[in-house]
């Protein structure tokens, strides 16, 4: 099947849908809406893991290439309607009633309300188990409290500007150790693509995906130019970024299709690629902010499933039921990753050391402890497993399964 017929259905799906949730009781019965929903709602729930995130993918896709307005607003909940993300980022479970239930009006709403639903409404409650359940019912929700956006663009900013600095004075021919076969020159060179690329994004409001290839980057002829041109590009974005109401929906490569995904995205994707500068001019990387050092994790763990190069090998590590436990020594934090279903779900718990995510008692098939910064670039593959710098516990083929799988 083409990847147009599959846009195409999966957009004709959307819009019925949300032609359905939205429709007045005199237009449609409230009983007759339920059924579809719910049947609906049963066919989707089949799908896998990778499916499920796929067709997210494309729903949100489908409502972004329409204009902005109610109807896009209405379409961007098809997802989380259905629960296509439930349980795939670490998210909290109670969205897939919020979801079912926020855009639906009239009777419609009132009978998914009210328990009257049937089917549906045992898949919300009797069908979730254990941690998932109690979280639902008691209405947590997640630890993570999210940086202000300017901050968070003022972040990124002083990253590169560190950067800069980093590779201004070094020979740009030097090898970058942790990325083979790269330069400082190349390194540069990429870091200052992703902030182009990032700010055509947020200044056009790109309805689909832009390559970076098709972003001007009036790249200096003279490698020694780069730094310069660099953070020239990283003013720019940090400026459109800040200017922008984090709420605006744009694609994105992730899980979040709006505004507020990028500057996190851009201030983390420097902070390891400073970790690679640093280690190719003076041999070792400076230490990281625990606090954006776990939200970068957060960030890495959240947005891997709609990665295809790392979404595809995790399908097929046929290490189902396997608990992967990644411990802060510095700050108490644990993230719990459990395999299955073609996929993972993931955790992040400042409080003990089971999870929230983890079934409750469960030992970890695997655990890894160091500071937060050495779990973030361990995850990202710039320092080696065996570095002594990490304490090991359990099946230690797990944890290079995961990283072998998970390599950007």
């Amino acid at each position: 099947m083409s990847d147009a017929l599959l846009s195409t259905l999966a957009e004709a799906l959307a819009e019925l849908v949300t032609a359905v949730e939205t429709s007045d009781d005199e237009d449609l019965d409230p009983d007759t809406a339920v059924k579809w929903l719910e049947k609906t709602g049963h066919t989707l729930g089949g799908l896998g893991a990778a499916d499920r995130r796929a067709l997210d993918g494309l729903f949100r896709e489908a409502a972004l290439r329409q204009p902005p307005g109610p109807w896009r607003e209405e379409l961007l909940k098809v997802s989380a309607g259905f629960g296509l993300t439930e349980g795939l980022n670490g998210e909290p479970t109670d969205g897939l009633k919020a979801g079912l239930t926020e855009g639906l009006t009239g009777g419609l709403a009132e009978r998914l309300n009210s328990g009257l639903s049937g089917e549906l409404a045992e898949r919300l409650t009797g069908g979730l188990s254990g941690e998932l359940a109690e979280r639902l019912n008691s209405g947590l929700t997640a630890d993570l409290t999210e940086a202000p956006h300017p901050a968070t663009c003022d972040a990124a900013l002083e990253s590169v500007r560190r950067f800069a600095e980093t590779v201004r004075a070094a020979d740009p021919t030097t090898p970058v150790p942790t990325c083979p076969d790269w330069t400082l020159a190349d390194l540069t060179r990429h870091l200052g693509t992703v902030h182009r690329w990032a700010e055509h994004l947020v200044r056009t409001r790109a309805r689909a995906r832009v390559l970076a290839r098709d972003v001007p980057l009036d790249l200096p002829a003279d490698p020694a130019a780069y730094p310069d041109w660099l953070a020239a590009g990283a003013e720019r974005f940090a400026a459109t970024a800040r200017e922008a109401d984090p709420d605006a929906p744009v694609w994105s490569p992730g899980a979040d299709p709006h505004v507020r995904h990028y500057p996190p995205h851009v201030l983390f994707e420097t902070l390891v690629h400073l970790a690679d500068a640093e280690l190719a001019v003076a041999g070792t990387a400076g230490p990281l902010d625990p606090g954006t050092a776990a939200d970068a994790i957060d960030h890495f763990l959240g947005n891997a499933p709609y990665i295809p190069w790392i979404a595809e090998p995790l399908a097929h590590l046929d290490r189902d039921g396997a608990v992967l436990r990644l411990a802060a020594r510095d700050t108490g934090a644990v993230w719990t990753v459990a395999l299955g279903g073609g996929g993972f779900t993931w955790s992040r718990d400042n409080r003990d050391s089971r999870g929230i995510g983890a079934r409750r008692g469960a030992e970890p098939t695997a655990g890894v402890a160091a500071d937060t910064g050495e779990l973030l670039l361990l995850l990202h593959r710039r320092y080696p497993a065996d570095d002594p710098r990490f304490t090991h516990s359990g099946d230690r083929d797990l944890l290079d399964d995961w990283l072998a799988a998970t390599a950007l």
